[in-house]
């Protein structure tokens, strides 16, 4: 609950409620605080142990930490049933990207040595005429220029 205050901040914590309160009536505060907070989380336990019982015996195995959208996810993902530690480890990264760097490797090898071949060693010959296009072709459209 107090995970993040320090042994300084604590000191001045105690300096400040002996000062407000007075030596002689802190303890009394003391035992009054705790025991608040006792019955809030008596309280808290009677109302979940409620609810759990209203909700029937489908749901007795439900935590309301699972509330919290955090750990819920980190519950369902760390669950065997679903098979993702499966998909997980069956998955290596390196194997697929050497798999594709191998694909466009061999895809642009390819296309290269037919585009080589075609033409006369990789030049275009500017003294051809284009093509007519047919009348029923449209221009390439170009989503950049417009």
């Amino acid at each position: 609950m107090f995970n993040d205050i320090g042994p300084l901040e604590l000191v001045t914590l105690i300096v400040l409620a002996v000062l407000v309160f007075g030596p002689d009536k802190l303890p009394k505060v003391i035992q009054d605080v705790t025991r608040t907070i006792r019955k809030i989380r008596e309280f808290s336990e009677s109302a979940k142990n409620d609810i759990r019982d209203e909700l029937g015996p489908e749901f007795k195995d439900f935590e309301f930490e699972d509330l919290n959208p955090k750990t819920f996810i980190r519950k369902q993902l760390d669950n065997e049933d679903l098979g993702l530690k499966e998909i997980r480890n069956g998955f290596d990264l390196k194997k697929e990207m050497a798999e594709v760097t191998d694909a466009v490797h061999s895809r642009d090898s390819d296309t290269s040595s037919a585009s080589s071949a075609g033409s006369s060693g990789g030049r275009l010959d500017m003294t051809k005429k284009p093509e007519t296009p047919d009348p029923d072709d449209r221009p390439p459209f170009d989503a950049d220029a417009t």
